[in-house]
């Protein structure tokens, strides 16, 4: 399951994450949830109203993703693995018959509530990444775990 925060905006970005997206579900069951984001408060500080987004936005994917799912918080901070050890990692998951949750945040990020619960923190980058993109490099990166696991020649 990949849930995130927003539609791509960008057509062209859209296209290339729902290719990616469908090429990744030949491999692996995939739902995709998008929850609506939610727009900072103008009547409040920076800090208090990016904080009241995350939560909200929180609250909506957590709504959605259920209890029984194993949450990755898709997270800059997070752990950094290859794209090999990704695989092995994703394989391992779905032989326990583990739902996996992959969560992406809106533009002020991931309420930490969510993102300190999660199984696993992955950084997709060691920078901030746009949701879109962040969402695009995980869809290719779920994709390049499948051809992997199978020894297809897409992953040099």
């Amino acid at each position: 399951m990949i849930a995130a925060v927003g539609r791509p905006k960008d057509q062209a970005l859209a296209a290339a994450i729902r290719d990616y997206e469908t090429r990744a579900a030949r491999y692996w069951p995939i739902e995709i949830i998008e929850v609506k984001g939610e727009r900072a408060d103008p009547s409040t500080s920076a800090a208090a109203g990016a904080a009241m987004v995350r939560m909200r936005e929180g609250v909506r994917l957590r709504e959605r993703i259920g209890a029984e799912a194993a949450i990755v918080a898709c997270d800059a901070s997070g752990k950094s693995m290859s794209s090999e050890d990704f695989a092995t990692w994703l394989m391992t998951e779905r032989e326990k018959a583990h739902d996996v949750a992959f969560v992406i945040g809106g533009a002020f990020g991931l309420d930490g509530r969510l993102r300190d619960g999660a199984q696993l923190r992955l950084s997709l980058a060691p920078w901030t990444l746009p949701h879109e993109i962040a969402r695009l490099v995980l869809a290719e990166q779920i994709y390049r775990a499948g051809t992997i696991i199978r020894g297809e020649p897409y992953h040099k």
